[in-house]
């Protein structure tokens, strides 16, 4: 519970763990994959974290097996209800796969407007969905989601934008260094490391050594 930040005033307040381990959810999850939708829903209703990472897990393997009919009405499903996708975990393990596999050959306006939302969920799955894109080498939406989270004040966002930006460099870190060479300044301090975690210490260094007006 510490971990997950539930204490008074925390993004994860309220929320409640029975101590089930991920591998033991996703061994559980196995053995249910022919589910309906509307148990699914139920059970992402719980106040039990377990039980919701359970539920969005399920999600997962309904939404790889469906059909867009399928596919669209999951993708329905979980966008409208972001109070029950209520910690980083259980956006990461789900977004990517749901709304990037969704809209990666449609249009990408939803995203724009989950970036620009005052909930802090739909904020990072905004950026998290930008995943499937990179994996088929497309940073478009990436970077400009980026750009839009670049003044967000929630450091699980800055984590999270940092991070995409990072898999954006392992596709391609021309495209990556561009995009900082225009924006490191205005970075959050969390977002530029994570963004630069994996280039060499000399670019880390001059990265780093601009954010804090040292000239190299």
């Amino acid at each position: 519970m510490r971990f997950f930040k539930t204490g008074p005033g925390q993004y994860g307040e309220g929320d409640q763990f029975i101590g089930v381990t991920v591998p033991d959810t996703r061994r559980v999850v196995r053995t249910f994959k022919g589910i309906s939708l509307g148990e699914v829903y139920q059970l992402l209703q719980s106040p039990v974290h377990e039980d919701r990472l359970a539920a969005l897990l399920l999600l997962v393997e309904l939404f790889q097996r469906g059909d867009e009919a399928v596919r669209r009405d999951i993708y329905e499903l979980y966008t409208n209800n972001p109070e029950h996708i209520n910690n980083w975990d259980l956006v990461d393990t789900s977004a990517p796969q749901i709304v990037g596999g969704y809209l990666l050959d449609k249009g990408r306006d939803p995203l724009y407007d989950l970036a620009k939302s005052e909930n802090l969920w739909l904020r990072r799955i905004s950026i998290l969905a930008t995943f499937t894109f990179i994996r088929n080498d497309d940073f478009d939406d990436t970077l400009k989601i980026s750009d839009i989270l670049l003044d967000d004040q929630h450091d699980l966002i800055h984590k999270a934008t940092g991070w995409m930006l990072r898999e954006v460099g392992k596709r391609d870190e021309q495209v990556l260094t561009d995009w900082l060479d225009t924006r490191y300044s205005k970075m959050p301090r969390t977002m530029l490391r994570y963004a630069i975690e994996r280039l060499t210490p000399d670019q880390r260094a001059h990265y780093l050594g601009k954010k804090r007006g040292v000239s190299r």
